[in-house]
């Protein structure tokens, strides 16, 4: 079954726990048909064979029923430490729900969710996972653990960003990356969630994602975005009043009038992004609120296997 229809399926569900748990049991039940094939059978017990290891761990008999090489972990080793980051800025309120709708059709509501997948298949690995969530204020921080009361006091934190009222809060990124940067002093992975809508100062901006990854940090950002208006600039051309979420400032315009450059400065934008990241080994995946949850968790299995 397609992750789309397994949320179709569970979207009467509110709580987040279950719906994340829902995802990723649909996601691993696909598994055969992806790159981390028989990855599921044996998902906390096993790792991926690296050409050059010793071949003595190897389990043969899974082996024989997947065709790839797995080595068996061990108790004394360690395990992954996780370390999660949400932009709950004003911005990333967008766009506005409707009652119809589901709450992860918006910005914030999209990495909630695919948040409490990651911990989700965190838990599933024992793996260690913590959280930041910031704006205008550095709101919530947990350090990374592992046991079963931090998973839930992490996942109470990511539904109370989706029940509180929402005010309006500018993003102060630059401030509160390299806060969280250096908070973390053992070597995790990061993953970012953010729409990267503070752009007055690009190199500041930048060098605050290369803060991140000090002490050999491994960093995944997904920039969230909902592609249809912020990306390609889909409204009809009726005169409509643009309102910035964190600023408050208004505009009236014809979308066609102001289409051509503002794709143009758009599309810019992310390439320079994309290239940036790629320069400071930064893994770079642009995310939208329509797409399903099966790139997050290929990026973040894949990421997890060269996390060496």
């Amino acid at each position: 079954m397609k992750i789309e229809s397994q949320i179709e399926k569970i979207s009467s569900f509110q709580h987040l726990e279950l719906l994340a748990n829902q995802i990723v049991e649909g996601f691993i039940s696909g598994m055969h048909k992806s790159p981390f094939h028989g990855f599921s059978a044996e998902f906390a017990e096993h790792k991926v064979y690296n050409v050059g290891e010793s071949t003595k761990h190897i389990d043969w008999k899974l082996f024989a029923k997947t065709d790839r090489l797995f080595t068996k972990k061990f108790e004394e080793e360690t395990n992954l430490r996780c370390h999660l980051i949400i932009d709950n800025s004003s911005s990333m309120h967008y766009p506005k729900l409707e009652d119809k709708d589901n709450f992860f059709q918006n910005k914030i509501g999209f990495s909630v969710l695919a948040s409490a997948v990651l911990i989700n298949i965190l838990k599933k690995q024992r793996d260690a996972v913590g959280l930041s969530v910031f704006s205008d204020t550095y709101e919530y921080y947990a350090p990374e653990k592992g046991s079963d009361r931090h998973h839930r006091m992490i996942l109470n934190a990511l539904e109370n960003l989706l029940v509180k009222p929402k005010v309006q809060k500018s993003t102060d990124t630059i401030t509160f990356l390299h806060q969280i940067a250096e908070k973390l002093h053992r070597r995790s992975m990061i993953i970012l969630f953010t729409d990267m809508f503070q752009s007055d100062n690009e190199v500041a901006l930048f060098n605050a994602l290369q803060h991140l990854k000090h002490n050999k940090h491994k960093v995944v950002l997904f920039h969230v975005i909902d592609a249809k208006t912020e990306l390609n600039f889909d409204f009809d051309n009726a005169p409509r009043k643009f309102i910035d979420m964190e600023t408050g400032e208004e505009v009236t315009v014809f979308a066609d009038n102001v289409k051509l450059a503002y794709e143009k400065g758009v599309s810019s934008y992310f390439k320079k992004l994309a290239l940036t990241c790629a320069q400071n080994k930064i893994k770079y995946v642009p995310v939208g609120v329509s797409d399903n949850f099966e790139k997050i968790l290929t990026t973040y299995l894949a990421e997890k296997q060269n996390f060496g």
